[in-house]
């Protein structure tokens, strides 16, 4: 039985961008990185002791070592505090946001990253 989601894996054309823009714009610490047998990942989260962490894999070296795979990149839904702050400091630093928006669960928004996936954050009523 599957008890939580442990990692998220993104799969980028560019993985020290990918981790600049997670870190620095976004907030998240990089966890760990790895380098084996000719492939390389980088561990980030929001925090060291986040239950899931995101895994920034090489997309096109994963692309040819499993053609099969679809490298899209997953929607996520983040949940965060302080929405209102958060959106204009995401737009202070140069992050791609749509409007905040209130929804019946929450405020929403989304935002892109430097590579033009997006993902939203919303802070639950």
């Amino acid at each position: 039985m599957i008890q939580r989601i442990g990692q998220i894996m993104l799969y980028v054309n560019d993985q020290d961008a990918a981790a600049k823009f997670w870190t620095e714009k976004v907030g998240f610490i990089v966890v760990a990185e790895h380098a084996e047998a000719g492939m390389r990942w980088i561990e980030i989260a929001p925090t060291k002791n986040a239950e899931t962490s995101f895994v920034l894999h090489n997309k096109e070296l994963i692309a040819k070592m499993q053609p099969e795979l679809n490298l899209a990149t997953p929607s996520l839904m983040f949940y965060a505090n302080n929405l209102d702050q958060m959106y204009e400091d995401y737009k202070a630093k140069g992050i791609t946001v749509g409007d905040l928006v209130e929804m019946p669960m929450g405020k929403v928004f989304n935002f892109a990253d430097d590579e033009n996936n997006y993902f939203a954050v919303v802070e639950k009523n």
